[in-house]
């Protein structure tokens, strides 16, 4: 028999292992149920915004596109919704040519290819600087 005094006690080992591998899969899971969870809350309400009030631009073109698709490039209707009578439109009213601004003052119910059609058009007579315009939220909440 071996009887000794103090002999050292085994210390009890903690295998982190498992553990680890645990942490691992809880992590992959919140990270999936929170990309999916973007997705399922987007909530999206156009255009509104909190901004300086617009100045007056020399060279702006102001293109209206309506919630039913039909366009008016300062305060003029333009008769047809194909990118050729757009532009050419554009060209008759941008009097600083290339250098003009176009700011699309779009209804917030109107389709999107609308208002890409415009900056296509704009885009096509090599027109860059283009903008939007929208409107406070305090005056969205009061319409």
């Amino acid at each position: 028999m071996n009887f000794q005094r103090g002999s050292p006690r085994a210390e009890p080992e903690i295998n982190l292992i498992p553990f680890i591998d645990v942490l691992l899969v809880v992590l992959i899971f919140l990270m999936l149920s929170t990309t999916y969870s973007k997705f399922t809350e987007l909530q999206v309400k156009l255009p509104a915004a909190d901004a300086e009030q617009q100045r007056d631009y020399p060279k702006e073109v102001i293109v209206a596109v309506s919630s039913d698709g039909r366009y008016m490039i300062n305060k003029t209707l333009i008769e047809g919704r194909g990118i050729e009578v757009l532009g050419a439109a554009l060209v008759e009213a941008a009097k600083a040519g290339k250098d003009s601004v176009i700011i699309i003052s779009a209804d917030a119910s109107a389709t999107h290819q609308a208002v890409i059609t415009v900056m296509e058009a704009a885009r096509r007579h090599g027109m860059t600087q283009i903008t939007f315009a929208t409107q406070s939220t305090a005056q969205a909440g009061a319409k």
